[in-house]
């Protein structure tokens, strides 16, 4: 009997496999509802790309290396990030502004990316209210380093050396710009804070050239020629310099251009360093020689246009005038190069008048170069960002606005022939040149030093209203602690 329904039963379960495999699936088996999601799942990897252009934490994805994937600039001109936005604010408006959009056109074409620029007359209000909203533009142009440094030391910068290579960034800049670009971040390490877009000289000395030819003087090489020139035309009956800081608030700024060139030459750039950051008084004796030459001249009633009596009254503009008289009231006057715009109607430049390079005191620093500069740094992390970045660092960044007029190129690959004009080609071969560049250094200190008690204290001590160590002291009383 338990055989018998054994056999039942297993007859029962055979029929229901039977019955099983050859019934139709049920309906919530159907593959047809996997296949209606599929394209949901299918349009996934069609957001990669917004993905992709979120901020990145390294340039190394997927194990390769970044030789092997190579530059964020190369990939950029390879049309990986087509479609992309980067958004630029600067000082730059007017005219400045359209030759900037201008040097950027090539990179836009070349890769796609949208540069979306801003240029604002209230940058420094207009940077720190969207720094401290957590809204900043992904690039911003710094003319002034000493404002960048702030928001580098609360960590707001990206460090361009994490993702640029060094050793192009050596090829391509002299270390005293890397030297200048290099901060303090939050943690006291050296960040490196941005790339130089482009330059400005203030060594210059500026000379009537068809007045000096004819009568008969030589352009100095050496700061003792040229003190030596500056007494054989004061025996001439004629007074060698042009010198005058007028300029309304903001009246002292030549005395401070003046001090920052005799320091790069007469001490170290390291001691130049420690000064701009306040490890090195203004009353050291470093700082108090530097003033001390520049008496030389500027004390002397013998050697400038007005007697030292006119200095602080003489409008900066107004100044090198007197070089065009006929014949010349004064010789020489030590400018950036758009004094040039002040010189007067129907002057051509390399006839009328030329340029030498303030000469080296000391052997030992040759001659260095006083500068002025647009750094971009960079406040959002985005592979189209860093292409940018690593554009601006290269000469064909600035080019375009090279070859319309108004800017140097800091860049070792970039071409004296982009230059126009004989003197900004002159000028860019100095500073390509110097074995020692250094930013000016009020622009770099604390803004009640660099702006403010640096100005007052030259012009107090010049004007006679006191003396250079009262001067020095007080400046260095200002600093904030």
């Amino acid at each position: 009997m338990k055989k018998q329904l054994w056999y039942v039963a297993s007859l029962l379960i055979v029929l229901v496999l039977i019955v099983s495999a050859c019934a139709p699936a049920a309906p919530v088996e159907q593959p047809a509802p996997a296949q209606e999601q599929a394209p949901a799942e299918e349009s996934e990897p069609a957001a990669a790309p917004a993905e992709e252009s979120e901020p990145e934490a390294a340039p190394v994805e997927e194990g390769e290396s970044a030789e092997a994937m190579g530059s964020y600039l190369d990939r950029a001109n390879a049309g990986e990030f087509s479609g992309t936005a980067v958004t630029v604010l600067g000082v730059m408006v007017d005219e400045e502004a359209v030759k900037f959009e201008a040097s950027v056109a090539p990179f836009e074409e070349a890769t796609g990316i949208d540069v979306q620029y801003e240029g604002t007359k209230e940058f420094e209000p207009q940077v720190t209210v969207r720094i401290q909203a957590g809204d900043p533009p992904d690039i911003i142009d710094f003319p002034q380093p000493g404002f960048l440094s702030n928001f580098v030391a609360n960590g707001d910068v990206i460090d361009v050396t994490s993702f640029m290579d060094m050793d192009t960034l050596q090829g391509n800049y002299i270390q005293s710009w890397l030297d200048m670009a290099t901060m303090p971040g939050p943690d006291g390490e050296d960040v490196m804070a941005g790339v130089w877009h482009r330059a400005a000289a203030k060594s210059m000395v500026w000379y009537p050239k068809k007045a000096f030819d004819a009568a008969g003087y030589t352009v100095p090489t050496t700061w003792d020629e040229m003190m030596a020139l500056t007494q054989q035309i004061a025996d001439d009956g004629d007074t060698a310099w042009c010198i005058g800081i007028e300029s309304g608030a903001a009246t002292g700024w030549v005395a401070t251009d003046w001090i920052e060139n005799i320091m790069l030459r007469t001490t170290s750039p390291e001691n130049y360093d420690k000064w701009v950051a306040g490890e090195l008084p203004f009353s050291s004796p470093e700082v108090k020689n530097a003033a001390e030459v520049m008496a030389e001249i500027w004390l002397n009633p013998d050697y400038v246009y007005g007697g030292t009596d006119s200095i602080v009254s003489t409008f900066i503009g107004d100044s090198p005038v007197p070089m065009f008289a006929d014949p010349p009231g004064c010789w020489f006057h030590i400018q950036a190069p758009w004094i040039t715009d002040f010189f007067g109607e129907g002057l051509e430049a390399g006839v009328d008048y030329d340029f030498f390079t303030l000469p080296g005191i000391d052997p030992a620093n040759g001659v260095p170069i006083l500068v002025g500069g647009d750094g971009m740094a960079m406040f959002n992390d985005r592979p189209e960002v860093r292409a940018l970045m690593e554009f601006f660092a290269t000469g064909a960044g600035v080019e375009q606005w090279v070859k319309a007029g108004g800017a140097i190129s800091p860049h070792n690959d970039s071409s004296l022939d982009w230059y126009a004009d004989d003197i900004n080609r002159q000028i860019a071969d100095a500073i390509l040149a110097a074995d020692v560049v250094r930013f000016d250094a009020s622009d770099l200190m604390p803004g009640e030093v660099g702006a403010g008690s640096f100005w007052k204290g030259m012009t107090d001590w010049i004007s006679g209203s006191t003396d250079l160590d009262t001067a020095l002291a007080e400046i260095d009383a200002s600093w904030p602690q």
